[in-house]
């Protein structure tokens, strides 16, 4: 019987075909492969599995084969495929891994009848670069058994195999089943190679770098690699006094407006949270950023996890690690050092930065000037503006961060694998289109907090952050709603600025609904979609604490129609996810600094402002960037311009 046979258990998930002697695996993300059935020719189909060798032989073998097919069909269960002869070759298509499993060897290619157990052992250089393992929750997932896996999958021995490394590591939880998905690469290195260290430099008069978050950090590592020297300026603090300030935002509701959770040492990506996955792959080498961080202290495991992430009480030593090699090869870095003008002067016709002056009337000349002052950095735009550099809005979002606990979210996405040891806090991501504006899911930190990330005493913002272990018994997201410069024209907030005067509405609404303090206005998501204000609140990682409210009023302060919005992107959500939107979800406000609504045109060649030559832009402030990584890849590639400049 067709069961009892056992070769094609040995094939490749999917798809394995032999073609004079050759082994081409192949696999479809989506389900869907190329087979190949004879010298040049292709076939594309799900789940198909295909064995192709040459030998005049061969056709008695798949006559055996057909007969066992039908043989297998009469006595109701599934047949292992149809076998048929395409020129000197043996096809076998339509054969479903799993039913198929156990049907006989084929002949070898040399036209002898093989023995059950004999393998097929293809040369390595036939063998794929990748392929991907899917391991079961209680699979081990170590260096043997993943190399038994691969062989298995590929028809080979073992001992065939080259050096084998895991490239990515994911969770595959559709189709209602979680498995863990393994990228493994064949004959790759076991060590991955790390780019140039920064060399020793002088004269870091010569270039400002004006802001310390990821844009301006990599900027001053990338020139330092380059051999030029740089002054990082920085308004806020070092990352330990930093703590204390932070700590009074949560003591008495007092903002340092120059020391917080959006400026210091790392920028706002310090504390919050050190989300290192982007799309940005097209923008600049990311895993050069990503041996960086790990180079300076951040997990290993960031090189090979689909979604890495440091940890808000990781990166700040990840971070000061950065600072300190940069230091010792000559960079200098001034905290507390906040520039309120730049200084201009014109050279055969034509205006060029000369360096910056600081808040306490000093000055400090340079060659070139890199501004990465980040989102919220609202006054360095005003300087900007009376410097003649233009500016111009875009697009960005405001709203919510919405609450949950983090079983309920780990019940939703893993089903009955729920609370399994080896699982991580699950996350999720929705979006969808309310008459015509996005609504979708930001930030989302499982096992995190709500914290405040306000910059102005008056004003009060959201922030979502998550510790490297992800411990918290909340997960929390953003759920915002894309507004665009028409949108705002509209409502009357005319200029560049427009966006930003926008912000502060609803910040200065959000803080006055809360009562002061840093207490942030919070309605649960049942009474939200009722369309009425909430008299009680579920508990809540955010800890100067909620304020039941009216949620609609807060988001409509600014005089667009976010609440509706809003509404209905989280009843869209609820129907995707059974109890997105329970009573044990609360909504916060406000969420207001995804990114910047302004962007500072810059030339497409050499990254300089339009108007001010020798001033380079960079990172999230100047609306280049958005995340850790992406900010990290456009300070890179603004020092390699001021490095050709110099040059």
């Amino acid at each position: 019987m067709c069961g009892s046979l056992p070769w094609i258990g040995r094939l490749p998930w999917r798809l394995r075909t032999v073609s004079h002697n050759r082994l081409l695996p192949g696999e479809g993300r989506t389900g869907r492969a190329d087979c190949q059935v004879g010298p040049g020719r292709s076939r594309k189909g799900a789940g198909h599995a295909g064995i192709v060798t040459p030998s005049d032989a061969l056709r008695q073998w798949a006559g055996k084969h057909d007969g066992l097919r039908r043989r297998a069909q009469r006595h109701g269960r599934p047949g292992c495929g149809r076998a048929g002869v395409h020129s000197d070759h043996v096809v076998i298509v339509d054969a479903d891994p799993e039913s198929a499993a156990g049907c006989m060897d084929p002949p070898e290619a040399t036209g002898s009848h093989s023995r059950p157990g004999d393998r097929l052992n293809p040369p390595a250089r036939s063998l794929p670069e990748q392929v991907t393992v899917r391991l079961g929750l209680d699979e081990p997932d170590d260096e043997s058994h993943l190399r038994h896996r691969v062989a298995r999958m590929l028809g080979v021995d073992e001992l065939a195999l080259p050096v084998l490394s895991v490239h990515k590591r994911a969770i595959d939880a559709r189709q209602g089943r979680v498995r863990f998905s393994i990228v493994v690469r064949l004959g790759a290195e076991t060590e991955r190679a790390v780019g140039p260290l920064p060399r020793d430099v002088t004269r870091p008069e010569r270039v400002l770098v004006v802001g310390d978050g990821p844009a301006g950090l990599f900027c001053a590592y990338q020139l330092a690699r380059q051999g030029v020297g740089c002054t990082v300026l920085d308004r806020g603090k070092k990352v330990q006094p930093r703590r204390h300030d932070l700590k009074a935002l949560y003591r008495d509701g007092s903002v340092n407006a120059d020391s917080n959770y959006c400026y210091g040492e790392g920028g706002a990506g310090t504390y919050s949270d050190g989300k290192l996955y982007t799309r940005s792959n097209k923008r600049g080498n990311v895993e050069d950023v990503l041996q960086i961080l790990a180079l300076h202290g951040a997990p290993p495991a960031i090189l090979t996890d689909a979604r890495p992430h440091v940890g808000s009480n990781r990166l700040p030593k990840v971070v000061t690690a950065l600072r300190e090699r940069l230091e010792s090869r000559g960079v200098v870095f001034r905290f507390g050092a906040r520039v309120a003008a730049l200084l201009v002067e014109r050279t055969q016709g034509l205006r060029s930065v000369a360096g910056v002056q600081l808040s306490d009337g000093s000055e400090m000349p340079a060659e070139c000037v890199v501004l990465a002052t980040g989102h919220s950095a609202r006054d360095v735009f005003e300087m900007l503006g009376r410097a003649g550099v233009g500016l111009e809005p875009k697009p960005f979002s405001v709203g919510v961060r919405i609450e949950h606990p983090q079983v309920l979210i780990d019940r939703v996405q893993y089903g009955s694998a729920a609370g399994h040891p080896r699982l991580p806090p699950a996350s999720y991501q929705l979006a969808a289109t309310i008459d015509g504006r996005g609504v979708f899911s930001f930030c989302m930190c499982p096992g995190g907090f709500i914290v405040p990330a306000a910059t102005e005493p008056e004003g009060l913002v959201l922030n979502g952050m998550s510790l490297a272990k992800r411990d918290s018994v909340f997960a929390n997201s953003g759920l915002v709603v894309s507004i665009t410069p028409e949108d705002l024209t509209a409502a009357g907030y005319t200029g560049p600025l427009g966006g930003v005067q926008f912000q502060s509405c609803l910040e200065r609404a959000a803080s006055a609904a809360g009562g002061g303090r840093l207490r942030a206005p919070g309605t649960r998501a049942t009474d939200f979609l009722a369309r009425r204000g909430s008299s009680t609140l579920p508990p809540s990682s955010y800890m100067p604490g909620l304020a039941p409210c009216d949620l609609a009023a807060v988001l409509d302060a600014g005089g667009l129609a976010l609440a509706g919005r809003l509404r209905e992107g989280l009843s869209v959500f609820a129907k995707r996810m059974r109890g997105f939107a329970s009573e044990r979800a609360v909504l916060v406000a406000v969420e207001s600094r995804t990114s910047s609504p302004v962007r500072v045109p810059r030339d497409a060649s050499t990254w300089q402002t339009c108007g001010l030559c020798r001033l380079f832009v960079c990172g999230e402030g100047a609306g280049y960037a958005g995340g850790i990584v992406s900010s990290a890849l456009d300070g890179i590639g603004v020092a390699e311009r001021i490095a050709a400049v110099l040059r």
